[in-house]
């Protein structure tokens, strides 16, 4: 006759194993994933007729990253580095340089008339540039809108830009646009 093998109760492992994953979840942080914080168009609406935006050469500055992560500021290979600083000689084209941006007076209300740059960012990249220099040239151009935005405000109300209350900082805003223009990515390398 075959000896009977005792067997082990298992019906707590049930218990166990749902109070251990009850504990995991508790106890788990999770990371929070961390974007850039842009504010993107309406989508327009389906009906709605698109308006041809006439920009003038002399208002834009190309910003290219080709898919060995070179950098192109207008006609001139640039490091990450040096762009913030080209962007605000840029827009803010101090000399009235005839080839940067023009100004136009505006009116602007809690300021009045303000000579405001027409200048336009274009970010340009390839579909094989890295993600992590594609940040770094997209922080610096919004690094020199900061700046000039801080220049402004320093200069007209004493503070710098995120010292301001809600009102003065639509006024500085309105000064002082951030335009900028993203291409869609282009595969540079797969065309002959």
């Amino acid at each position: 006759m075959a000896k009977k093998t005792p067997e082990i109760n298992a019906s707590s492992q049930a218990d166990i194993a749902f109070l251990l994953l009850v504990f995991f979840l508790i106890t788990t942080t999770m990371d929070v994933d961390k974007g850039l914080q842009r504010k993107l168009p309406p989508m327009p609406e389906e009906n709605q007729q698109q308006d041809e935006v006439k920009i003038n050469r002399r208002n834009i500055v190309v910003v290219k990253i080709n898919a060995q992560d070179r950098i192109m500021v207008g006609s001139k290979p640039s490091d990450v580095s040096e762009i913030k600083d080209q962007i605000v000689e840029f827009l803010t084209n101090p000399n009235d340089d005839p080839n940067k941006p023009e100004k136009e007076v505006k009116f602007i209300k809690g300021l009045g008339n303000y000579a405001v740059s027409k200048g336009v960012v274009s970010l340009q990249n390839d579909k094989g540039t890295l993600y992590n220099t594609y940040i770094q040239v997209q922080n610096e151009i919004v690094r020199a809108i900061n700046e000039i935005r801080d220049q402004f405000s320093t200069q007209h109300y004493g503070k710098k830009f995120a010292q301001l209350d809600e009102d003065h900082q639509k006024i500085v805003k309105e000064a002082v646009p951030q335009n900028i223009s993203e291409a869609e990515p282009k595969d540079v390398k797969g065309k002959k």
